[in-house]
């Protein structure tokens, strides 16, 4: 099939997250993290640009400014065609504005800029759709040989190397009205959500369960982004990985109940996550998928260890008092 045949039919919306750009306060030290994780970590001027291995694509760029953790902005990909109906959304409620200023520096400024409720920055531009179009296929694994065990050595396991961005988390002071913004002008549509604790969105063109989540803060902020592998030994090695790099503070493995993925979230030097993500629910182009209100207590994992206590904390803004 093309690309036009798994579009839904009559919908205008946002495809993939074709970047999103955040600054830390020490570029060596997210260098060193996301090697460790297992992405292509590329240096580019005054930033860096985190890519998957045998793919072209950027995924995020870091750049370094003194102070937290901030997220700076986020690049929806969109078609063509789409782009009159989203310049009439963002005109008709005022709410386009001017490129983020890293966006020249990321060579970037294309497209149509607009703030989201929470005051982020979005950037609209055509771009080639980089969510998958059907569900990821998993590796299969070889069964051994007859009187061989199936576990490698320790010393002969590969380095783990996520295949592509998931999806991304943000912080947000309002769960619900940004769901409301997202559907009203992104176009993204709900999967999933916990009272007004929690939601997941994916894209109307077809995307894994959630292209975007937000979690309840007192502001915006990323939580965390979810790199695709295709195996479940690859979360548990991946997590190793990272032990052994130093980065063992985390939550997993264990699997969750909206999406359904195996996880592990490795934690940061700013106190956000990246995830290994193994098999996660699809949404076709052509499904509606009955979203649902979940019950807190039934709505976060099946199975896994306890929660950290800060998991859910925005190490961007100030604690509110």
């Amino acid at each position: 099939m093309t690309a036009a045949s798994l579009r839904r039919t009559g919908a205008v919306g946002v495809h993939s997250i074709d970047r999103f750009v955040f600054t830390v306060p020490d570029l060596a030290e997210a260098e060193r993290f996301y090697l460790a994780f297992g992405l292509d970590v590329r240096r580019a001027d005054d930033r860096l640009d985190l890519h998957t291995f045998g793919q072209a694509h950027c995924w995020a760029s870091i750049f370094a400014t003194a102070g937290p953790k901030q997220l700076a902005f986020v690049r929806y990909g969109i078609d063509a065609t789409d782009l009159p109906v989203f310049e009439r959304r963002v005109r008709d409620l005022g709410i386009g504005c001017e490129p983020a200023a890293l966006a020249a520096r990321c060579g970037d400024e294309d497209g149509l800029w607009l703030r989201n409720p929470d005051g982020t920055l979005l950037q609209l531009a055509v771009a080639d759709k980089v969510s998958p179009s059907e569900r990821t296929q998993t590796r299969p694994v070889e069964p051994p040989a007859p009187g061989q065990g199936a576990a490698p050595a320790r010393s002969a396991v590969a380095a783990v190397r996520p295949r592509a961005l998931s999806h991304v988390m943000f912080f947000s002071a309002d769960v619900p009205r940004m769901v409301a913004f997202n559907a009203e002008v992104l176009g993204l549509r709900l999967s999933d959500h916990s009272e007004d604790i929690v939601a997941f969105m994916h894209s109307a063109h077809g995307s894994d369960h959630h292209l975007v989540a937000y979690a309840k803060s007192h502001g915006a902020g990323l939580h965390h982004s979810s790199w695709e592998v295709t195996r479940l030994d690859e979360v548990g090695c991946g997590a190793e990985q990272m032990r052994n790099a130093g980065f063992d503070r985390g939550w997993g493995l264990g699997r969750h109940v909206l999406g359904s993925n195996y996880f592990h979230y490795v934690r940061d030097p700013w106190g956000s996550y990246a995830e290994y993500s193994y098999d996660i629910d699809f949404v076709p182009h052509d499904l509606d998928w009955p979203a649902a209100d979940h019950p807190p207590h039934d709505s976060l994992y099946v199975w896994g260890p306890a929660v950290p206590e800060d998991f859910i904390t925005n190490h961007e803004l100030p604690t509110p008092r």
